[in-house]
């Protein structure tokens, strides 16, 4: 049950899920006590569409936004008035474009080709040409950052570990960190750059020098009890059922909270879908200390965040949220870890907030009969508005830090 490619998992867990576009709701649904703000979340623009897996993506104070799409390789800017331009294409076909993220006029991606080991930080700045600024996938095979954490079962008899064919499909009993990149997000601040790294599940700093450093690497998943069915599924052993099974923790978006912290969203390894629960999670990471905390849980998909620091509140993509797995948009409390609202929203990759507006990526991964990411993609807008005080959030701070 190794972890697969986030482009592999998330596929299949699409189809698992008989993904198809659901239509938003009206306003948000409430979880919490009644005190919880009274948001609303109303469309405003289409800013792009016709995109391929735009998983990725930036946006500065004019409006402006830098996307990826990944599968195609291209780097694409949309302009506030709804101009798209091709930024930069992937240097090699069947390379990936990601990780997305800018700081005074210059974007910051990443060029992956991750069962080839190729993990690229680049720089662009405005009228030139792409740049290495660093070779994240040279580190990871020099480094391998999570080779301190170990995944699968931790207490299966002798005997019954014996029975499980290492090479096989679900891979060996018992494993520990090893050498893969694969460079999901990246958040461009004044003094560095933080990459997520969903292949070598750990954050990373890249110094605008190019030096690389290991910020934090997340924890294992806590353990899956392996039920017989499951075990049966994946290739094991009757012997493995009842015993826990630690996942890859797989991060996927990098951004400042509260306090300096970095928040962190995270797939849980392994299916993506609800078979084994909803194990999708969002973390606090100290970046002195590199220690983790865990915020929530229980999402599907995680796979970007947006943090509203006045009102600590962090807004969650679930690529496969909902009850009927085609997306939504979560408001989580990071002071208890609540939900507070859901909004139903076609397979959303990536959130931004910015001037009172959410930006996100929606129809994102949505297969074709072949399982191939369908181009109907957008870049989307939406106003989030508390209507006990009608203040509009996402004037979260983040970005005017980034420029300074």
């Amino acid at each position: 049950m190794q972890k697969r490619t986030i482009v592999m998992a998330a596929l299949a867990a699409a189809v698992l899920a008989s993904v198809a576009i659901a239509s938003p709701a009206a306003a948000w649904q409430h979880h919490s006590e009644s005190d919880a703000p009274d948001l609303r979340f109303d469309p405003v623009a289409t800013l792009a569409d016709g995109l391929t897996s735009p998983l990725s993506f930036d946006v500065d104070r004019n409006g402006d936004a830098v996307l990826s799409q990944n599968f195609l390789g291209e780097l694409t800017g949309v302009t506030a008035d709804d101009v798209s331009t091709t930024l930069a294409t992937a240097a090699a076909p069947g390379q990936e474009i990601g990780a997305v993220s800018t700081r005074r006029g210059t974007v910051y991606f990443t060029q992956n080709d991750q069962p080839n080991g190729v993990a690229q930080l680049m720089s662009l700045e405005e009228g030139g040409t792409p740049k290495l600024l660093a070779d994240l996938g040279a580190y990871e095979a020099a480094n391998n950052p999570d080779q301190v954490n170990t995944y699968g079962f931790s207490d299966l008899a002798p005997a019954c570990a014996a029975q499980i064919d290492p090479n096989g499909p679900a891979g060996p009993p018992t494993y520990t960190g090893t050498v893969d990149s694969h460079p999901y997000a990246s958040l461009a601040l004044r003094d560095a750059i933080y990459v997520a790294d969903a292949g070598g599940n750990d954050i990373l700093r890249v110094g605008y020098d190019g030096e690389i450093s290991t910020v934090a690497v997340l924890p294992p998943t806590e353990p899956v009890t392996v039920t017989a069915d499951v075990a049966a599924a994946f290739g094991f052993p009757d012997c493995v059922a009842g015993h826990g099974y630690a996942f890859e923790p797989v991060p996927t978006d990098v951004e400042r909270g509260e306090h300096s912290a970095l928040y962190v969203s995270s797939l849980p390894g392994g299916p993506e879908d609800a078979s084994l629960g909803l194990r999708g999670s969002v973390f606090s990471v100290d970046p002195e200390s590199g220690d983790s905390e865990l915020l929530a849980t229980g999402f599907a998909g995680a796979t970007g965040i947006a943090v509203d620091k006045d009102t600590g509140v962090v807004l969650v993509a679930e690529l496969f949220g909902g009850a009927d797995g085609t997306g939504q948009i979560s408001a989580v409390a990071t002071r208890s870890g609540d939900v507070l609202a859901t909004y139903a929203v076609p397979s959303p990759a990536a959130l931004e907030l910015r001037d009172g507006l959410v930006y996100a990526t929606t129809n994102a991964f949505v297969p074709d009969a072949s399982g191939n990411p369908q181009p109907i993609g957008q870049l989307t807008t939406w106003q989030l508005t508390d209507q006990n005080d009608g203040q509009c959030w996402g004037d979260d701070g983040e970005h005017e830090e980034e420029q300074n």
